[in-house]
């Protein structure tokens, strides 16, 4: 779905905060809108607050601070059970002594629901995961990948209008994990719910978002579609956490609101695009993707500063070449080339030039 500031918020995060020994704040002065139908994705390493807020939006934890909302009503005295929140967790949570159905029910039979609809409901949300002859199975006779489908079945049988979902796919192995991440999309695509979701895994985050909230040390440090945040990041911090990426450190030569001239540490001059330094002299961090980086002459900006660099590895890995370079004296440097007809293999040991265009190296703070 296409988000944008107009849209009225359905959840909302006013100026919440939280602290578990009374000092320390976990989560500082969060503000967040999520639009109905969104996909939220909560981005963020160990530690960072992503949870914390999950937590909070579901009712288990209590901001100390501030106030949430659903469809403008304010919940935090909302018990859990009252707000009519569906929720995913990694461990599936099933009830092991209930079959399929009977755990996909239950929610049905605590809302009160008459037996002849709690079947039919049952019966579309299997439907809904591709789970319908799977109703008279008990969980431990269910893989991994078929008892997180009815997990999922269970957060959506009694149609909430909000998912929430914590690492949901955490406990599967990659090809399982990659192949859920499509499903649960397509069902968010296919139903229109407003999915807040919460990983540390940024290609999961990349795939499945309409938008991602990067959290780090209990505040959000960017929010944004994936490509914007993947191709723009606003700080260090996110160009670190998002993706692969390369950093040179160095000062600024000159600078405008355009373009920046920056001296590395080995003395060379690079292009980059300012991002949020503010003055000549300033130390940066640039950031550059290695598959922005070119080294054929013909694919080079023209009239763009080039800098040398040595071959050290080459990793053929099917669809690209990942190649480590010393450049302006790290070793940890990574280009990056689709393997095409005709690509010209390089070797370690080889001298070559490489460059980028200046709107692909963002100069960042230094961190």
């Amino acid at each position: 779905m296409n988000v944008s500031t107009a849209d009225a918020a359905f959840v909302e995060f006013d100026r919440v905060q939280k602290s578990y020994d009374g000092e320390t704040l976990v989560v500082k002065d969060l503000n967040l809108s999520i639009a109905k139908g969104e996909f939220l994705t909560m981005l963020g390493p160990s530690g960072s607050g992503k949870t914390t807020c999950l937590m909070m939006l579901a009712g288990f934890e209590t901001a100390t601070h501030g106030e949430i909302k659903l469809a403008g009503r304010p919940i935090n005295q909302v018990p859990p059970h009252k707000r009519g929140i569906g929720m995913v967790f990694q461990n599936y949570a099933l009830f092991p002594h209930m079959s399929v159905g009977e755990n996909l029910a239950f929610p049905l039979e605590v809302r009160g629901m008459g037996k002849a609809e709690r079947e039919a409901k049952v019966a579309r949300a299997l439907d809904m995961v591709q789970m319908g002859a799977f109703a008279n199975r008990r969980p431990a006779q269910l893989s991994g990948g078929q008892q997180q489908r009815i997990a999922l079945a269970r957060a959506l049988v009694f149609d909430p209008e909000l998912v929430l979902m914590d690492e949901p796919l955490g406990a599967l192995d990659k090809q399982l994990r990659e192949h859920m991440q499509f499903e649960i999309k397509a069902l968010h695509d296919r139903l229109g719910i407003t999915v807040v979701y919460v990983t540390h895994d940024q290609g999961e985050a990349l795939t499945m978002s309409d938008r991602i909230a990067v959290f780090n040390d209990g505040r959000i440090q960017q929010l944004a579609p994936p490509a914007e945040l993947y191709e723009r990041p606003k700080n260090s911090f996110v160009a670190q956490f998002i993706g692969e990426n390369n950093k040179l450190p160095g000062i600024i030569e000159e600078f405008d609101d355009r373009k920046a001239l920056v001296r590395l540490a080995t003395g060379e001059l690079i292009d980059a695009t300012p991002v949020n330094i503010r003055a000549k002299g300033q130390q940066t961090l640039v950031s550059i993707r290695p598959e922005r980086v070119e080294f054929k002459p013909e694919m080079m900006p023209p009239g763009i500063h080039r800098i040398g660099a040595d071959v050290l590895e080459v990793v053929y890995m099917g669809d690209i070449f990942r190649t480590r370079m010393r450049v302006a004296g790290s070793e940890d440097f990574v280009m990056k080339c689709r393997n095409t007809i005709g690509q010209r293999k390089l070797t370690p040991g080889e001298r070559i030039e490489i460059a980028w265009h200046a709107e692909d190296a963002r100069a960042l703070d230094p961190m």
